[in-house]
């Protein structure tokens, strides 16, 4: 029999991840039309392995399997086997991780789906051991059994992948919205979730909380889960009720103090094993290191705790030392695994520290005696035999026991951790996946660019801009309104998705609050109008998660829940009604976003809590957005600190030539016939810096005093399941 691929094509690939597999003996293909035409020719099923580089299991299945002549033997003469970088390609991960957890109740990576040549899912999982371990099935002899299934039972099997496809199209295409016979936006037929979807998100929040340990849910595994925190920080903002400040204190906590976070050198790992958050899965993802410190930024806003914002402040360190391009852009990942004295890879020894370890490197027995008492470092370890630091005793804790006052206790802590790193640094490094993703950095420089606002640090604001000018000379084609999603040493390629427009257009936007500078308010606007264009569906009235005029998979999804990341589709609603106010009068995107969160309201309203984004922008769309125009050639410094250091979730900070002169030239950028609502007439005065602030069209009277228009806001504050298919999944 001819196989139906005769190599191993990965090494013709950017990606990090599939150039990992390069080697294998298996004649892996990426995702495209020559793989798939080859399933379709030779009339095999494809394998299809999902991943990222990252990823521990990944590395384990492909030690085990992949790597493996006898597996490599059967992939290759009875499937077309695909290896997909999950990061690269979110849609294919979206559409088979769906059918996953809708059969089998779980999801995660490696994601592993045995495919028909048309793509339609007959049998799914995740890791598989090479033969039969502890209740889970070997691979070898579940591609041995599908094979069989394929040339024996084929009715059986099309009549099960079109069940799964038609389950799949259910839940990620389909919509519960409004009538569409006729009703639409305004027309009494619908409406956007109710106005207390966002306390029962928070009610939710309360009853899912680990008041012990900090977090979500009364068992490991522990993630962070930003939105989860903006829902909290909102309702506490609003409420006097104690209970919401104190979960979001006590999670973000546990997030700071614990193995989550990297004490050495900054930065979050991707996720704890355990419930008291000790020992974390090690990667570090580009997205948590932008997200967390956001849910932090809150947290400091709300609580005034410096804590907080010393480890935004770190954390970001973190990303400009070792997750940025020379040219601006944001790197992926950072590697779980790292090598260890023998040249083995193994996950974590990078981090990790011995009592003896820590004793030689700080060569001062009562400093190495302080470290180990405030970071847990033992004998018998937290991480097998060695230790992930976790800050488990306050300085108060540790003044009677060292004879040490607070303050003295926390400059040896710093300098002894400076020391640490230092010697970290001999080591052999994790591996770092150089790929730059679109979306990906706009959630990083949303991160750099309310640090500046909020912290009062322009370098981040500069960070900031430069990751969103790389962005745009690589990834932005000004003739044809289009995004590209991926940059790798000078390659450019895969079409933008939702989420990249989204995160991107919000960045920009963040970058223009931050900097007043109206090129960054033209780029959002830019972007928006794409979404508009590929991503809105009229008659469905809601926006979908691929392009219109992009690649055609067997079901085109939706991304309406949060996941690692926030829900593409809350983040673009949420940044269309902020735009609206600044977009010409016919742009549409307040319509777009109002009928979207009507579609999905009774989904949103089902689960607000799994929702938790697109709830934060049904709030905003009820509360109204709180416009605080400026008018200056300078954002004032004092006015920037007392804004800083307000929790205004709601805010659009609107920066104004401080001319009318000035503002027509830039309406021709623009691309505007005449001034926006927010800008209009609202010159600076007597040549001073001059506030005005709005919600729902009332407005202040023109202040250039900023204690005025605070106390004018003051006044004006706000007060789904998943189904199952009945199939077990089994291999037939």
């Amino acid at each position: 029999m001819t196989q139906p691929t005769e190599r191993n094509r990965l090494s013709e690939e950017q990606s990090p991840y599939l150039r990992q597999h390069a080697d294998n003996p298996v004649n892996w293909q990426p995702w495209d039309e020559q793989a798939l035409e080859a399933a379709r020719e030779h009339d095999v099923p494809i394998f299809l392995s999902v991943g990222y580089s990252a990823c521990h299991w990944c590395h384990v299945m492909e030690e085990e399997s992949f790597a493996d002549e006898e597996v490599a033997e059967v992939l290759n003469e009875n499937f077309v086997p695909i290896k997909v970088d999950r990061e690269e390609r979110p849609d294919v991960d979206s559409v088979y991780m769906t059918v996953s957890q809708l059969v089998t109740g779980r999801g995660g990576w490696p994601l592993s789906a045995w495919l028909t040549p048309e793509g339609k899912p007959f049998y799914v999982g995740t890791y598989f051991p090479k033969e039969e371990k502890r209740g889970m099935p070997g691979f070898l002899d579940l591609l041995e059994k599908t094979s069989g299934s394929w040339n024996q039972d084929r009715e059986e099997v099309e009549n099960r992948a079109e069940k799964w496809t038609a389950a799949a199209k259910d839940q990620l295409e389909e919509t519960a919205g409004p009538d569409r016979t006729g009703g639409g936006v305004g027309d009494g037929e619908s409406a956007p979730p109710s106005s207390d979807t966002l306390e029962s998100a928070a009610q939710s929040a309360l009853r899912s909380a680990d008041r012990l340990y900090g977090g979500f849910g009364s068992d490991g595994p522990k993630f962070p889960q930003p939105a989860r925190l903006h829902i909290l920080a909102r309702a506490a903002d609003r409420s006097d009720r104690d209970g919401y400040r104190e979960v979001l204190e006590e999670t973000l906590d546990a997030m700071v103090e614990g193995g989550l976070y990297d004490h050495v050198g900054g930065g979050f790992h991707r996720y704890c094993v355990d419930r008291d958050w000790t020992v974390p899965h090690f990667e570090k993802m580009l997205y948590d290191n932008a997200e967390i410190p956001r849910a932090l930024l809150a947290g400091y806003q709300l609580t005034g705790r410096e804590r907080y914002a010393d480890i935004v402040e770190e954390t970001l360190e973190f990303v400009e030392r070792e997750l940025t391009h020379d040219d601006g852009g944001f790197f992926s990942t950072l590697d779980a695994q790292s090598r260890d004295e023998d040249g083995q890879k193994e996950e974590g020894t990078f981090y990790v520290w011995t009592p003896e370890e820590v004793e030689a490197v700080l060569e001062d027995e009562d400093t190495a005696e302080l470290v180990c008492a405030g970071y847990d470092v033992t004998s018998s370890g937290n991480f097998e035999g060695a230790n992930v630091l976790n800050r488990t005793a306050t300085a108060a804790e540790l003044t009677d026991q060292f004879e040490l006052s607070e303050d003295e206790v926390e400059r040896r802590l710093e300098e002894a951790l400076e020391t640490l790193y230092d010697a970290r640094e001999q080591r052999p490094r994790p591996n770092r996946d150089e790929k730059i993703l679109a979306g990906w950095n706009g959630m990083m420089i949303s991160a750099f660019a309310e640090s500046a606002l909020v912290l009062g640090e322009d370098d981040h604001a500069e960070t900031a801009t430069d990751a969103l000018e790389f962005a745009r000379e690589t990834l932005w084609d000004e003739e044809t309104g289009r995004l590209s999603r991926r940059y790798k040493d000078g390659d450019v390629a895969i079409e933008g998705y939702l989420e990249d427009y989204a995160f991107l257009a919000r960045g920009a936007l963040h970058c223009y609050e931050a900097t007043g500078d109206l090129e960054h308010l033209a780029f959002a606007l830019e972007l928006a109008e794409t979404i508009e264009d590929e991503f809105w569906d009229a008659e469905q009235e809601t926006l979908y998660y691929t392009p219109e005029s992009g690649e055609s998979l067997v079901t085109r999804p939706q991304e309406l829940d949060d996941s690692s990341t926030p829900s593409s589709t809350g983040v673009a609603v949420e940044t269309l009604l902020a735009l609206e106010d600044v977009a010409a009068p016919d742009s549409g995107f307040g319509e777009i976003a109002a009928a979207t969160l009507e579609t999905h309201a009774a989904t949103i309203e089902s689960n607000p809590l799994q929702y938790a984004t697109l709830c934060l922008a049904a709030d905003r769309l009820e509360s109204g957005l709180l416009e605080l125009t400026v008018a200056a050639s300078e954002l004032p410094e004092a006015w920037r600190d007392r804004l800083g250091e307000r929790y205004l979730p709601d805010r659009l900070l609107a920066r104004r030539p401080s001319t009318d002169e000035e503002l027509e030239t830039w309406l021709d950028r623009l691309d505007l016939e005449e001034p926006p609502a927010i800008w209009a007439g609202r010159e600076a005065r007597d040549g001073e810096p001059t506030l005005y602030v709005c919600r729902d069209r009332a407005c202040s009277p023109p202040t250039t005093d900023i204690d005025e228009a605070l106390e004018y806001l003051e006044d004006r504050q706000p007060t789904g399941e998943i189904g199952g298919i009945d199939d077990e999944n089994v291999p037939f």
